[in-house]
């Protein structure tokens, strides 16, 4: 008798913010659709649980949630699937720090992913993880790029940096595969890619003048 083989799904790596579960002046804020805070959790919890898997990892980019009591806290957070890490946002307190992340939560965390199609060789993509948009990060002209949350898709990203906060990506969090695309697309370039072109520009003139 044959054994029956069982299809592994690779670990993947998502990425969202602000959710903002349980908090009611979010959705006329940022014009989410629901008539409820309940149903606007349970719609958010769907779509995350749509697309990540259970061996899968989540960077939640900060504010997990407002005016929600410690327990309605724990309770969303042991609904949502995945392995789930995170940086803090202007609006989390210690009913949301105080979850069992699977890294203590932080401001800021540069991490390293395997991806072939990013912007650095050798199949890996540096990837700085912050709340607040940044407009210089490290190994930024190494190929590294900028995630973050908190704008709630009002403020538009670079070809090196992007929102991706649940407003910006259909509610759900999203990988690289559907992030490094956008960031070719944009025509926009972060300020420090200009000053380098400055900088190196002027060490011409001055080589030349020597």
């Amino acid at each position: 008798m044959s054994k029956t083989k069982h299809s592994t799904v690779p670990a993947r790596v998502f990425f969202t913010a602000d959710t903002h579960f349980g908090h009611t002046g979010v959705m006329e804020m940022s014009k989410r659709r629901f008539g409820s805070t309940e149903e606007h959790d349970e719609a958010l919890i769907a779509a995350w649980n749509a697309v990540v898997g259970p061996r899968d990892t989540v960077w939640h980019l900060g504010d997990f949630a407002m005016k929600s009591s410690p327990e309605r806290c724990a309770e969303v957070f042991s609904r949502l699937r995945g392995r789930k890490c995170f940086i803090r946002g202007n609006h989390d307190r210690d009913r949301v720090l105080d979850l069992p992340w699977s890294e203590a939560p932080s401001d800021l965390q540069v991490i390293k992913i395997p991806f072939a199609d990013g912007f650095q060789p050798g199949g890996y993509q540096q990837v700085v993880l912050t709340h607040y948009a940044m407009r210089s990060w490290p190994h930024i002209h190494h190929g590294a790029i900028n995630l973050f949350g908190h704008t709630h898709a009002s403020m538009p990203g670079t070809c090196r940096s992007c929102d991706v906060g649940v407003d910006a990506w259909n509610m759900r969090p999203v990988t690289l595969a559907e992030i490094v695309p956008w960031l070719q697309a944009s025509p926009a370039e972060p300020e420090e890619f200009e000053i380098r072109r400055r900088q190196e520009a002027e060490r011409a003139r001055e080589a030349e003048q020597a």
